[in-house]
């Protein structure tokens, strides 16, 4: 792959001696982006994971030392440096590697700096990283689609006719994305029970999770100017893990004739790292065929997904082990995060530095490749069976739910650390049923 360069070496390896684990998620071939602070420090600021530590990039840029910074990791996100363009991000990056390789003395060497610069993870809070500016949500698993279409229509009408032409998506809420550790109340809402002639206002008894990928849009387009394929691929700065927590009680309910709403709108839940659209490049893969060809705007001319093995676990409250529910791919997704991005411009719509937009549910072909509970349980009708005896049709309270992927590399992964969420009972509401 003529565009990788000396930062994606598989025999690259740090001084840092816990990046060069095989299990770590975050060895010098990663260097994923993430927004601290720590008791002693308590404004938030920039730094890179690199195998148990964080490296404070403020720290650097105060003495100079990391290439065209005007301060933008002083900042409590990451859309200052996003909004420095792409030749901004490679410098970094490769400033980085460098510092970072085992036989560069720099930073190994200057006991002073290196003490001021890297701080342990378990002494860390992590910030959502971003300042999301908009939030898409897309549906581009064609296994997950055919089966909801399957379980909720025609089976053997499960797509609807645009789904093989465009990547379907709806706007969702941006001012509820939240970082991994967030508690999350179970949402309330109008929910209108079988066989019921009027609907009624209470909790959500149908609470679900969606595992996907978000695409962080860093470099923006104008207002009237639709991007192509490639371009809007430049356009991405990076990916996190993503979790659009979903009633589905209250969605069966409202989606007609819009989409979801309060469905989806009470949290999303992304991990705190975000892996550069550099780091993946040795993991591009090509996704499905896809037939019919699509029009001229969204035709790809080189791979666009990306080989990341995901996984989901949930753990009941009082349980003491979690269980593994779901293990799939994010290659097999049919619609690209790069066909995603140049599809929503190309009415003119413009993308902000910050946007972040949802992969859609991602689903394999088998059972236990299923993104969300509603498939692998089948709208509850066959429950999991979990560690300690206990049994999920849907999310109870007091459940943590945690979404984990990687990209496996020869000798080395370069990995999203975690997306967690424990979900809260329900906060009595001063709604009155009319």
């Amino acid at each position: 792959m003529s565009y990788l360069d000396e930062t994606h070496d598989c025999g690259l390896r740090s001084w840092v001696e816990s990046a060069n684990q095989r299990d770590s998620d975050f060895p010098i071939q990663n260097l994923p982006y993430g927004v601290f602070s720590t008791a002693a420090s308590p404004s938030p600021r920039v730094g890179v994971a690199i195998g148990d530590q964080i490296l404070d990039l403020s720290v650097l840029e105060e003495a100079g030392l990391l290439p065209r910074s005007p301060r933008v990791f002083f900042r409590a996100s990451l859309n200052p440096f996003m909004s420095s363009g792409a030749e901004a991000w490679s410098e970094t990056r490769r400033a980085l590697s460098g510092f970072l390789a085992r036989d560069n003395p720099r930073l190994r060497d200057d006991a002073a700096t290196r003490f001021r610069a890297f701080v342990p993870q378990r002494d860390a809070r992590l910030h959502l990283p971003i300042e999301v500016q908009g939030f898409t949500d897309f549906y581009a698993s064609r296994e997950h689609a055919t089966n909801v279409g399957a379980m909720f229509r025609d089976p053997k009408n499960a797509l609807l006719p645009n789904w093989l032409h465009m990547p379907v998506g709806y706007n969702a809420r941006a001012s509820t994305v939240v970082v991994s550790g967030t508690d999350v109340h179970r949402p309330m809402g109008q929910i209108m029970p079988q066989g019921a002639e009027a609907p009624v206002f209470g909790s959500c008894s149908k609470l679900d999770f969606e595992l996907e990928v978000g695409a962080i849009v860093g470099s923006p387009s104008t207002m009237g100017h639709p991007v192509s394929v490639e371009q809007a691929d430049a356009m991405i700065f990076g990916y996190v893990l993503l979790n659009d927590w979903s009633a589905r009680d209250i969605q069966v309910w409202e989606y007609q004739p819009l989409g979801p709403f309060q469905s989806k709108a009470f949290a999303t839940t992304i991990s705190p790292w975000v892996v550069t659209q550099e780091a993946l490049k040795p993991f591009r893969v090509a996704g499905p065929h896809q037939d019919p060809r699509p029009l001229a705007y969204l035709r790809q001319e080189r791979p666009q997904n990306h080989d990341i093995h995901l996984r989901v676990s949930i753990q009941p409250e009082g349980v003491d082990d979690a269980t593994t529910i779901c293990r799939t791919n994010f290659k097999t997704m049919y619609w690209s995060s790069a066909q995603q991005l140049a599809h929503h411009t190309i009415s003119g719509c413009a993308m902000r530095t910050g946007d972040l937009l949802g992969s859609g549910t991602i689903s394999g072909p088998e059972k236990g490749s299923f993104g969300s509970l509603l498939e692998l349980t089948w709208n509850g009708k066959e429950p999991l069976s979990l560690a300690g005896g206990v049994r999920r049709g849907f999310i109870e309270d007091g459940d943590t739910l945690t979404l984990t992927g990687w990209c496996q590399g020869d000798g080395y992964r370069v990995g999203f650390g975690a997306a967690t969420g424990k979900i809260l009972p329900a906060v009595a509401s001063a709604a009155r049923p009319i």
